[in-house]
């Protein structure tokens, strides 16, 4: 018998089935923004057909420029600039727009703190416009008090508070560039980035507060600000460090480089004209890890970020002015600044921020803020949603959730059982939900339902949003025939797209442009069903060949959680001298089933029926956890790791739990 490796095929098979579909509701439609599927797909020809004359319409109805524009489009692949010549602020967009309307005095940002234990209430905070326009100004004054000018690198290392939104729109306000890093990160990720942008200031704080305890960010920058290569510091480009005061907890203060952040607000003006900004003046850099190698700094730009998100918030949320949005991101990702921060208020919506996590202190957590604070819009991730599938329907029956209008999902591709879960249990039943997919790279949504005009299928994100030209293809580049999987790419560019990797044009190129001449690589597996609907199968890097067959493990873990017993599912591929790859499954149950030898061939054998006999997972690993980022995303390259028998290795500081790492390295088959 030959053991040589079977070839790769050229395309990715996909064979999940699901055949519900969902109609928006007539009243929904009725007072939607786009009321129906024709209208749509009237936008979107105008979009594709024209482009150029498309965005500059939007842009000429939803941005304030200072300067117009002498071009709407330079393109060079892979290099983008929009609204050439033009001139802006994100600042203003963002809040000096509404000062002289009725939104002056309406709430910008709600926020609610995290409890510091159980039964004790967590802090509240609301900012009306004007208030976070005059808190913007202090600290954009503080920023140039303390040598900040026009282009400089802010590194931002804070907890979910009120001031993460200010500390960003200020940068924006001055022209300085902001890199946001995620609370949970380490030291070492603190300093990398800052090695990378050559920032000038830190911005953190004494602590955050997490589950009852305290995370020490200031000693984290202090520890960051402290790692040398030989004897040269990689963070030597440092100038000041501002510091917050949040969780009370001591901290070293270092003479000359410290201040604190209420000292320094008590010594500036609020008043602080918005710089005049070219359209492509860089705005962020935030930094995506990516499956190997050092983190991408991925750079966005003004005018064009602003309008895709700007629009994007608009119509899918379908945004009206006496909503209260609730996106449960954090700010260190793409979807807190899109989508918590920039989206929202250029559109003067009612943002809300939550400090905490969602079963602190208890697993009712997210619905208590939902009906206190009456909450119509919740944009969360799936793997939450599993989550919360996981500890049970009691807890949100406790609740009315009968504000809720919207949901929406984001960050991976949802599963059609935690679809339908979160249609049945959260909404009632009367919710649209929103499936959208897009990345740190995009800036934007590009593949998503419009409430009032698309029907949905659980697991789909749907149809294109407006500009965006998305297709599959093989590995060289055709069109597949639909229900064929392949590689999602995008083939026009679009105004919130990346405009590079900060300091790294090469690395941009080969990552993102090289696959298909011309076009975005998204990295992204997918096919197209015979309703033109998108349906992501995963990562590329996770698409395993198994016995000749290119298999999707999204499609694989859906077909796992799709059974009753199956709260969680994470597949990963194992080298196998036969096959070319194995399939190993990591399983949390729900708390009535019990993992066993038979529920693993009932599971084994599910995924046969499911999908078919050659995605039949070789071992199936149950587990009390899988290991995940405090924002909740799996971390599968440790499991990739685990399932191959190999010590584990790279970062691990930014997993919510370290001991389920333990844990699933001792369990056994």
């Amino acid at each position: 018998m030959s053991t040589k490796k079977p070839a790769p095929p050229k395309t990715i098979e996909s064979v999940l089935k699901e055949d519900r579909t969902f109609a928006p509701s007539a009243e929904f439609s009725k007072d939607a923004h786009i009321k129906s599927l024709s209208q749509y797909r009237r936008l979107y020809r105008e979009s594709i057909k024209d482009p150029q004359r498309f965005w500059a319409r939007q842009a000429e109805k939803e941005i304030v420029f200072y300067k117009p524009w002498k071009k709407v489009l330079q393109w060079k692949a892979p290099n983008a600039k929009w609204f050439v010549g033009g001139q802006t602020n994100v600042s203003a967009n963002c809040l000096d727009c509404h000062l002289e309307t009725d939104r002056a005095n309406k709430a910008a940002i709600i926020w609610e703190g995290e409890p510091a234990a159980p039964g004790k209430p967590g802090e509240e905070r609301t900012l009306t416009y004007r208030q976070l326009h005059r808190e913007v100004c202090l600290f954009a004054n503080v920023l140039k008090k303390n040598g900040i000018k026009k282009g400089d690198r802010v590194l931002i290392y804070l907890p979910m508070v009120p001031e993460a939104a200010i500390a960003m729109l200020a940068c924006t306000r001055i022209g300085a560039v902001h890199s946001v890093v995620f609370g949970g990160f380490s030291a070492q990720s603190v300093a990398d980035r800052i090695q990378d942008c050559a920032a000038k200031m830190v911005i953190t704080s004494d602590g955050g507060f997490r589950r009852g305890g305290v995370v020490p960010l200031k000693e984290n920058v202090d520890n960051a600000l402290k790692i040398k290569v030989g004897r040269k510091s990689i963070t030597q480009s440092i100038q000041r460090v501002i510091v917050l005061r949040r969780s009370e907890n001591k901290v070293k203060m270092k003479r000359g480089r410290d201040v604190w952040w209420h000292d320094e607000i008590s010594q500036v003006s609020d008043q602080c004209p918005p710089a005049k900004l070219d359209s492509e003046h860089p705005l962020f850099i935030l930094y995506t890890s990516g499956s190997t190698g050092k983190p991408k700094g991925i750079l966005h730009t003004t005018a064009g970020y602003l309008l895709g998100t700007k629009l994007s918030s608009k119509y899918v949320f379908d945004l009206k002015d006496d909503d209260v949005y609730w996106c449960t991101a954090d700010v260190g990702w793409i979807t807190g600044h899109s989508y918590v921060v920039y989206g929202p208020l250029a559109n003067g919506a009612t943002t809300l921020m939550y400090e905490g996590a969602p079963n602190w202190p208890g697993p009712d957590r997210f619905w208590q803020i939902v009906d206190k604070y009456q909450v119509t819009i919740m944009y969360t991730a799936p793997t939450a949603i599993r989550a919360f599938m996981k500890w049970g329907e009691s807890w949100p029956k406790q609740y009315r959730l009968d504000s809720l209008r919207l949901l929406g999902t984001v960050g991976e591709p949802i599963n059609p059982e935690a679809w339908m879960w979160y249609h049945r249990v959260i909404g009632k039943g009367r919710c649209p939900i929103v499936d959208t997919w897009w990345q740190t790279e995009t800036g934007g949504i590009m593949i998503t339902p419009l409430p009032g005009a698309t029907p949905t299928k659980p697991g789909t994100a749907t149809l294109p949003f407006f500009g965006i030209t998305p297709e599959v293809v093989d590995d060289q580049g055709r069109a597949v025939p639909k229900n064929t999987g392949g590689k999602l790419i995008v083939r026009q560019p679009w105004p919130s797209m990346l405009r590079g990797i900060w300091g790294d044009p090469k690395r941009f190129v080969e990552t993102y442009w090289s696959e298909v001449k011309g076009c975005y690589f998204t990295g992204d597996g997918c096919r197209q069903d015979s309703d033109g609907y998108f349906w992501i199968v995963g990562r590329i890097d996770d698409v395993l060949n198994v016995s000749g067959h290119r298999i999707g493990t999204a499609e694989v873990e859906s077909a796992l959680v799709s059974h009753k017993a199956v709260a969680e599912a994470a597949v990963v591929g194992r080298p196998d001298e036969i096959k070319g790859q194995a399939l190993v499954a990591f399983v949390t149950v729900k708390g009535s089933a019990k993992a066993s030898g038979d529920l693993q061939q009932i599971l084994r054998n599910h995924v046969g029926k499911e999908i078919g006999p050659v995605a039949k997972p070789d071992q199936i690993r149950f587990t009390d956890a899988l290991p995940k980022t405090r924002s909740g995303k799996i971390m599968r390259r440790l499991l990739k790791q685990i399932a191959a028998g190999k010590a584990i290795q790279g970062d691990t500081t930014t997993l919510e739990d370290i001991s389920v790492l333990a844990k699933l390295s001792r369990s056994e088959e």
